[in-house]
Order: structure tokens, then C-alpha cells, then sequence
């Protein structure tokens, strides 16, 4: 079942996205493995990502191998804060 994910960064900016997005993602031409869909944009005091995985297991394994070991390495220009996270079962999925 598809697994998604909601990272609110309060006070982040299209800047510091594009300095994380760049560094998490190996290429703005597809997604990581396991990822089916990747939407960001400004939201009400901040920038809002929304991910969709193909699994459960899919989310943990990038969040644990890419994503956590890359934030805590810090990344030039990116997101100053840890986001507010919410995480669901996709009921529906459309392409």
C-alpha cells in the first residue's frame, strides 16, 4: 500500500528547498526509489513537501539511509529547522 508523508519546514523558504532538494534527490529528472510522487510549495509560514512512497518500508529506508544521515550532515543553504511530519496510508492515488 502507498505510503505518504508531509514535511512542513515553519519559516522555510523555495530557496532553502531547492539547496535541500538538491542535495536529497540525485536528479530532478525522476525520483528516489521507491518514491512515486514530490510536490512542494509555499504554504501558510512556511513550505510544505508532500511524498508519496510506493511502501511503508520504501519511506523508512530512504528517511533512514538518505534523508536523516544528509540533515544531519547539514546542508549549505537548506532548511534550518526539522519539519512537522504526518505520515498516512494513501487511500487514493491517481496518476
Amino acid at each position: 500500500m502507498a505510503y505518504g508523508i508531509t514535511h512542513f519546514y515553519p519559516g522555510g523558504t523555495k530557496e532553502q528547498y531547492e539547496a535541500s532538494i538538491a542535495a536529497l534527490h540525485p536528479s530532478r529528472e525522476s525520483l528516489p526509489k521507491g518514491q512515486v510522487f514530490h510536490a512542494a510549495g509555499p504554504s501558510l509560514g512556511g513550505w510544505m513537501v508532500v511524498a508519496v512512497h510506493d511502501t511503508k518500508a520504501s519511506w523508512e529506508q530512504f528517511r533512514d539511509e538518505i534523508l536523516m544521515p544528509r540533515l544531519a550532515q547539514g546542508i549549505h543553504g537548506g532548511f534550518t529547522t526539522s519539519p512537522q511530519e504526518t505520515a498516512f496510508e494513501v487511500h487514493n492515488l491517481q496518476p
